[in-house]
C-alpha cells in the first residue's frame, strides 16, 4: 500500500519528455500534487498561477486552445467546487483537452473538516454531458489509466486519493475507459466500488465469505459513462446490490448504480457513503464513522440481507 500520486506524476513526467506539448498546472499545490521533482525536471512546463481556482482552470483552457495539453492538478474540493463554472464553460462545453486531476478526495483532509472533505465532486461533475470520470483503484490501473487518458483528445476527470491503496489487486484484463470490471462473484449480493474503497471491498467479501456469505465486488473505474450492460450483468448474479464510496450517496456511484438498475434489473439496493456534511477528525476514523472500513462495509451488507431474505 502507497501514495497512487506519486505513479500520476511519474506517468505525468515519462508523457512530458516525448510530448513537448504537456504541461502541469497547479495553484500553489506543488507539495500535494507531488509536482516538485516534475519542476524542477521541467521548468517551463509548469504553471503555478496561485491559490486561484478560477484562473487554475481558465488559463488551462488557454493552453488547450493553443494546441498545449494541460493537466490540471489541485485538491479536489477546491478543483471541483470554485472553479466549477469554468470546468463547465471552458473545458467541457468547449470540448477542450485538458486533464482535471483531484489528488486530495473524499475524507483525506480529515481534521480540516468540511470545507476541505470532498464528498459531493462526483455528484456535480456527473452532471456535465461527454465527460469521461476516472476513478482508479490501485497503482497499475492508475497507471493504465493514465496512458489511456493521454491518447484521449479531449477532457476528463480523474480522482486520486492521499490515503495508500495498493499496487496491484490483481483485476482481471485491462483498464479501458467506459469498462467496470468484476474482481470476485458472489450469489447472494454484488458490491458495486470504485477507487481506495476497493481493496476494502474485497476484504469485506473475503470476510463474510466466511461466514457463508457470497459477494461479487465490482470495480467501477469509470463512473461517466457508465458501463451499463456491465453492471447489470453483474448484478443479475445476486439477490441484492450493495454500493461503495467514499463519497455522498447523493450523486455518486450509488445514484448511477441505482439508476441503471432501476431501468435495466430492478433489485433492493444499499447505498453506503456519507449523506451530511463531515465532522473534522482523523481521516481513519472518519471512515469507520461512515462504514466505509472492511469490517463497516461486511457488517452493513450481512444486515442488509438479511433484512431481505
Amino acid at each position: 500500500m502507497s501514495d497512487v500520486r506519486d505513479v500520476f506524476v511519474r506517468e505525468l513526467a515519462l508523457a512530458a519528455e516525448n510530448n513537448e506539448r504537456i504541461s502541469a498546472v497547479v495553484n500553489d499545490s506543488l507539495s500535494s500534487s507531488r509536482l516538485a521533482e516534475f519542476a524542477a525536471r521541467y521548468p517551463s512546463k509548469l504553471f503555478n498561477v496561485g491559490i486561484a481556482e478560477q484562473n487554475l482552470v481558465g488559463f488551462a483552457a488557454g493552453l488547450a486552445a493553443a494546441g498545449q495539453q494541460p493537466w490540471v492538478c489541485s485538491a479536489t474540493c477546491f478543483l471541483s467546487y470554485r472553479a466549477l463554472e469554468q470546468i463547465k464553460n471552458d473545458i467541457v462545453y468547449s470540448a477542450h483537452n485538458v486533464k482535471l486531476v483531484g489528488n486530495t478526495t473524499g475524507l483525506d483532509y480529515g481534521a480540516l473538516g468540511a470545507t476541505h472533505h470532498a464528498l459531493e465532486d462526483l455528484g456535480v461533475l456527473r452532471a456535465l454531458p461527454n465527460f469521461p470520470i476516472i476513478i482508479p483503484a490501485d497503482h497499475k490501473e492508475t497507471k493504465e489509466a493514465m496512458q489511456a487518458l493521454l491518447k484521449l483528445d479531449g477532457p476528463a476527470y480523474l480522482r486520486l486519493y492521499r490515503t495508500k491503496v495498493p499496487v496491484d489487486l490483481g483485476m482481471p484484463g485491462t483498464f479501458e475507459i467506459g469498462k467496470a470490471r468484476t474482481l470476485r462473484t458472489g450469489s447472494d449480493c454484488t458490491i458495486f466500488t470504485c477507487g481506495a474503497m476497493v481493496v476494502r471491498a474485497l476484504e469485506a467479501a473475503q470476510s463474510l465469505a466466511k461466514q457463508g456469505v457470497e459477494a461479487g465486488v465490482v470495480n467501477v473505474s469509470t463512473l461517466s459513462p457508465l458501463d451499463v450492460k456491465g453492471v447489470v450483468k453483474a448484478a443479475s448474479g445476486g439477490r441484492v446490490a450493495i454500493t461503495v464510496e467514499e463519497h455522498s450517496i447523493h450523486g455518486g456511484l450509488g445514484d448511477a448504480i441505482s439508476s441503471a438498475l432501476s431501468e435495466h434489473h430492478p433489485l433492493k439496493i444499499l447505498r453506503i457513503g456519507t449523506s451530511e456534511f463531515s465532522v473534522g477528525g482523523p481521516a481513519e476514523k472518519l471512515r469507520e464513522r461512515y462504514g466505509l472500513t472492511a469490517e463497516g462495509i461486511a457488517q452493513r451488507t450481512r444486515d442488509f440481507l438479511e433484512s431481505n431474505s
